[in-house]
């Protein structure tokens, strides 16, 4: 059942991080790092972790919402993502893309090379540029 509903929520392009909470965001960061966890390892990974009922309710919450799926372990549940870490990422950058840089992935890209803490090193300027070079060859 809850395999069914992540993929339908999969399947529908509903990966807009917006609709998720703060907290729903911090743990959905957690399970995607560690690629399945408990509520036990997953409150054990929060900067500030709430109860462990709380940890449970927003696993349950993200469960229902199509972001995770779980399975029974022995005593306990373990939790997983329902979309690939790749998918998710574009889905974030394109969210962040349109509210922030209003869609211009131009934009983002000059505010992350003017960063100066970005410090970008000759050889990963020079690996921007062939991936840009690649894209045009490709007509993206």
């Amino acid at each position: 059942m809850a395999r069914e509903t992540g993929r339908r929520a999969a399947e529908a392009g509903d990966l807009d991080p917006s609709t998720l909470s703060r907290r729903e965001r911090e743990v959905l960061d957690i399970v995607y790092r560690l690629g399945r966890a408990t509520a036990v390892e997953v409150r054990a990974g929060m900067a500030r972790p709430p109860t462990d009922p709380a940890v449970r309710t927003t696993l349950r919450i993200l469960v229902r919402k199509g972001r995770l799926n779980q399975e029974y372990d022995g005593p306990r549940y373990v939790y997983f993502p329902t979309v690939a870490r790749e998918a998710a990422r574009r889905s974030a950058f394109r969210h962040l893309l349109d509210t922030f840089f209003g869609g211009s992935a131009r934009g983002a890209m000059a505010a992350l090379i003017e960063m100066e803490e970005a410090g970008l090193s000759s050889r990963q300027r020079r690996r921007l540029r062939d991936l840009i070079d690649d894209a045009e060859r490709k007509g993206k």
